[in-house]
């Protein structure tokens, strides 16, 4: 006998969430299946707050930076939760929405134990998705992979830098320290 799976749509897993079924579970919806998330170590977590909070003060107005909230992607049946999602200031529309991937400007994950998942799953899903941008932290190799020029597959660019200053696409005049996401 087959195992049979549910899948679950966006507006599906949206009910879940408003009957409080999910409510204290660390989960995100990818690809139509609910996945729970690694809890994060202190690293994580440290590292991950001073970059926010170094992109907020480096982008001032320009863009809303939000932290480890979900994101859309209603075609493909998910609804990540990044460490940061870099997106389109929409004042209001944010109350009746998340962030579309039209809304995102770049995501980025810092990845430790979800490192496989980031550079697999969450890979795809965002290219596939037409996200135009994709940073990855990697905290075990202290490297940040920049990936660019999205496809239905895969990010046809891809560079590992270990320091120096990206220049995101959204915004080509604003260099951001690689070291000071690390």
């Amino acid at each position: 006998m087959a195992l049979m799976t549910k899948t679950w749509t966006v507006a599906e897993y949206h009910r879940l969430v408003d009957e409080g079924i999910l409510d204290g579970q660390p989960v995100e919806l990818l690809d139509g299946e609910i996945v729970v998330m690694p809890p994060e170590g202190e690293p994580h977590a440290a590292i991950g707050t001073d970059g926010g909070e170094y992109l907020m003060h480096l982008l001032g107005q320009r863009a809303q930076v939000r932290q480890a909230k979900p994101i859309t992607l209603t075609a493909f049946d998910s609804e990540p939760e990044p460490d940061l999602a870099i997106v389109r200031r929409l004042g209001r529309e944010y109350r009746d929405h998340h962030p579309y991937p039209e809304n995102v400007l770049w995501l980025v994950e810092y990845a430790n134990t979800s490192l496989s998942k980031d550079l697999e799953a969450k890979k795809r899903l965002y290219a596939a998705a037409g996200i135009a941008e994709y940073w990855v932290v990697n905290l075990r190799a202290t490297t940040v992979l920049v990936f660019r020029d999205p496809s239905a597959e895969t990010y046809r660019s891809e560079q590992t830098l270990e320091g120096g200053v990206i220049h995101p696409l959204a915004f080509p005049d604003l260099a951001v320290s690689v070291s000071r996401l690390l």
